[in-house]
Formats: structure tokens, sequence, C-alpha cells
């Protein structure tokens, strides 16, 4: 599990490193590391043209310091300060080593330098930037962006809110970020994360210091600990009895894909209930199932037979009498995962208490909405506001209604009242397909009839299909039927890893 921390926390872990140290250790620590990566990303450091983009705080410190170790290796180096202050030790390093000093005069044209340059190192701001960048900062990172070397950050991307992940105006694009200590929260959520390009760590000592994280970014070995492993005492009933109420009449698919999400995944059973035409469509691709007819808009039977956990939502339809089934999934004491139409009805179409329904139920309950699902469930929100801070909406949403939240999207986000948020490090744009959605639903739903709490089915459900959508084809484009090959590819590779 790698582990993200706030702002607030990595500042306590350095000031209590700092008090141990000489003054300036902590800083040197960086640069030296800092300037470690860039000279692996360096064809060879001795005549390479490097420029450091400076701010006047500690994030310039660093740059400046490794911009020294780099020009004491031959390489010629130039820093472009964005104003007149910069860290006085830093620059004398720095022109001790022989490396040039010029300040940025704010014209476009001013920005030769980064043209010819062979790595650019963004040193203007760092974790403790807020709100954008000023001027003279957007004008280069606009140059940097536009400018041929590959981009090294330091810390974090400037414009890049270091806690959230949001760019509120022009922030740096970089090819590689060099963080310090402790991953952050912004390096994993976009669309901090999509700014930040390959994270590089390095330890600089916080670790002792830090307490628990802010978010978590799973790694394979760590889903494999929790995916359910079948033993020699294991049935069809142990493994997990999933019900389905997804598709109908007319979205038939999404009961197909639902169920077959399900199945690919890993449940010992899965009972479907839905209009004749699509339990014909999911016997005829799932055999397997126990379907029987079940008009969702004139039945609330949850039946035939008990179940470990259940699914609603996908292609269900928003028809007010479609409630009803809803309430009565709500009204359970099962597990359930709520998507696509059901989160509909959940915002306001049936008239459906949402607050209380949801906070008297005592068995998990998951939520899997996309921005503009998640936007209809706090009325005033905006979809734009959800996708450049996606970690405070999610969070936002499981704290109101007392549940968990998985929320979509190019980062997927796993949230829950008390428990570090989670962004899933498997998103891919090949996910981007009608119907993924609705696999994903039933991926998920295997795992909470297998026994998994809501927080860790979710976490380990988007891993998996974020895997499967890669392996499925091999990085080629996907449909989501595609994804149902993936599946069963992804939970292997996670169990290799175990």
């Amino acid at each position: 599990m790698r582990s993200a921390h706030t702002v607030r926390a990595v500042r306590e872990a350095e000031r209590a490193v700092m008090a141990r140290l000489p003054e300036g250790a902590l800083m040197r620590r960086a640069a030296t590391g800092l300037a470690a990566e860039c000279a692996r990303l360096l064809p060879r450091v001795y005549g390479s043209r490097v420029v450091l983009l400076v701010g006047a705080g500690d994030n310039g410190g660093d740059a400046l310091y490794a911009g020294a170790l780099l020009a004491a290796r031959g390489a010629a180096v130039r820093a472009v300060l964005a104003g007149p202050r910069a860290h006085e030790q830093g620059l004398a390093a720095l022109r001790g080593a022989g490396g040039r000093v010029r300040v940025f005069q704010g014209d476009p044209n001013d920005g030769g330098e980064l043209f010819d340059a062979d790595l650019i190192i963004d040193g203007m701001l760092g974790i403790g930037g807020r709100g954008g960048l000023r001027e003279p900062y957007g004008t280069l990172a606009v140059l940097a962006e536009n400018a041929p070397a590959p981009v090294v950050a330091v810390d974090l991307p400037s414009g890049v809110n270091a806690d959230t992940g949001e760019v509120p105006g022009h922030a740096v694009r970089a090819d590689v970020t060099v963080t310090f200590g402790a991953l952050k929260p912004g390096l994993c959520v976009d669309p901090g994360a999509d700014r930040a390009g390959r994270v590089h760590l390095v330890d600089i000592g916080l670790t002792p210091e830090l307490g628990g994280p802010d978010v978590i970014r799973p790694q394979a070995v760590d889903v494999a600990a929790l995916l359910p492993k079948p033993g020699t005492e294991s049935d069809k009933y142990r493994r997990g009895l999933l019900a389905v109420r997804a598709g109908s009449d007319r979205y038939r698919g999404a009961a197909v894909l639902t169920v077959g999400g399900a199945l690919r995944t890993g449940v010992g059973m899965v009972r479907y209930g839905g209009a004749s035409a699509a339990v014909d469509q999911v016997l005829a691709h799932w055999p397997e199932t126990v379907a029987v007819d079940l008009d969702p808009q004139g039945s609330t039977r949850l039946g035939p037979g008990r179940v470990s956990a259940l699914v609603i939502g996908p292609g269900r339809g928003t028809h007010p009498a479609n409630a009803d089934e809803l309430h009565a999934v709500l009204d359970s004491d099962c597990p359930v995962l709520v998507d696509a139409d059901a989160l509909t009805l959940l915002s306001g179409n049936g008239g459906i208490p949402l607050s209380e329904t949801l906070r008297e139920r005592t068995a998990h309950t998951l939520l899997t909405p996309h921005a503009g699902e998640l936007a209809r469930l706090l009325p005033g929100t905006d979809r734009s506001d959800i996708e450049a801070r996606r970690l405070e909406y999610a969070r936002r949403v499981a704290d109101e209604f007392d549940c968990t939240v998985l929320l979509k999207g190019s980062t997927t986000v796993v949230t829950q009242p008390g428990l570090p948020a989670v962004a899933n490090p498997t998103g891919t744009p090949l996910l981007a397909t009608a119907g993924s959605g609705d696999v994903l639903a039933g991926a998920i739903g295997a795992l909470l009839a297998s026994g998994l709490p809501a927080y860790e089915a979710a976490m380990c459900g988007a891993y998996l299909h974020g895997r499967a959508a890669v392996l499925a084809r091999g990085g080629a484009p996907v449909s989501a039927t595609d994804l149902l090959d993936g599946l069963p590819l992804a939970v292997a590779e996670a169990r290799g890893t175990g």
C-alpha cells in the first residue's frame, strides 16, 4: 500500500526531523535525490543543458542545490528566477558550481533557453501553493509545457493543490515528479495526478514522524491479500450468493454485463430477477445464472432464497414505480451496491428520503456514481466542481449519508467515514466505454457477496477492473464485453503477487 499525507502532516514531520539535524541537512537530502533522478533522465550529465525554474521558497532551494550538483558534474545549468528573491544559500551553491542565474522579465519571448534545454526542472512553487499560478509563474508554466525537453517537478508540479489535486488555472505539466518524504494526495488524484507524470519518491527520513495516511493507493499485493481464496471446504453458498437487479426490457445488455462481471470475478452463484426479455438474454449468455421473471415496476420481491449481497440499478429504469423495489432493497439487512438508475432515484426521483434510508441501514451500503450522478446527490453542485475536487466531494457524500462511496472517473476514488480515501492506481482511458460501469458493479457485487466489507470490495473491484481493461486486449481498445475476459486475468495476476 502506498500512502499519501496532507501538507499539514508533512510539515509537522519535517519540523520534527529538522529539529534533530544540522541546518539545511533536510533540503540537501532532497536535492541529492532530485539530482540523482535528473541525472538518470539525461543521456549524459556532462555537457547537458539544464534549466531551473525557481521560485522564492524552499522548493526553489531544492532545485538550486540539485542544479549545483549537476553543474559540478559538468552540466550547463541556468536558473531562471520567477522573481527577484530566491533561496540565498541555494543561489550561492549554484554559482559556486559554475551555474548561471537570471531573473525572468515576464515576456513570453524571454524564455528562449527553455527551448534549447535538455531538461527543465520546475522549482517554482511547492506543496504550500494555493489558488493557481500568478504571473509570471503562469507564463513560465506554459513555456515549459511547450518546450521539447522533459520536465521534472520538484515535490509537486507548480499550480497543483497538494491536498486535493485541484488545478485552478495554469499548472506545470511534468513528465516526472520527484516528491520528498511522502506522497501527497494531489499526486494521486486527477487532475493533479495527470500533471505529475511518473512519480518518484525520495526518502528523506520523514516516515517515523508521519501519522496515518490521508489517501492510500493499493498495489497488487494488497489486493491479493484481500481477495477471497476458495478452499477445499468451499461450495457455491460459502463463496457467496449475489442478487442482481439490473437491466430492463429496454436495457437488457446492462443485465448481461452486470451478471457477467460478477461471475467472472468469482462469485458462488448469481440470482437474477428482471423483465422476461432481460432474463432470456442473461440465460443465453450465462446459463449458470438462477433467473426469474420479476417486473421491477410491479414487485418488491427480493427472493428467491437468501443472498449474501445485492446489486441494483444498472439499466433498471427510473420510473417512480422502480422506487418501491429500491425501497425494499434498502430496507433489507443485506449489503447493497447502488448504481446508475438507482442513484438517480435516490437523488430525488421517486421521493426517497435518501439520508434517512441510508443512515438507518446497518448493513454495508456502497454508492458507485460518476461525477454527474454524484452532482445530483448534492443539489446545487456542478459536475465540473466534482471533477476538479474529487476527494472532497466523494468524502462529503460518504459523510453525509454514512456509507461507502466509489466515485468513478479518470481517478476512481473510494471514501468511507473514518478511513483513508483510496485512489485507484489502475485507471485507464480504455475504460471510457459504454457498459464498463455495469461490469464494475457486478465485479464489486461478487466481492461483497464473498464477505468483503464495502470499502475493501470497492477498492479491490476498482483495481481489478482497471487491470482487466489492459489485460483483455493487451492495451488495445476494449468494449465492456472484453472486460469480462479480462477480469479472470486480472484476478490471476493479483493472486500471483500474493
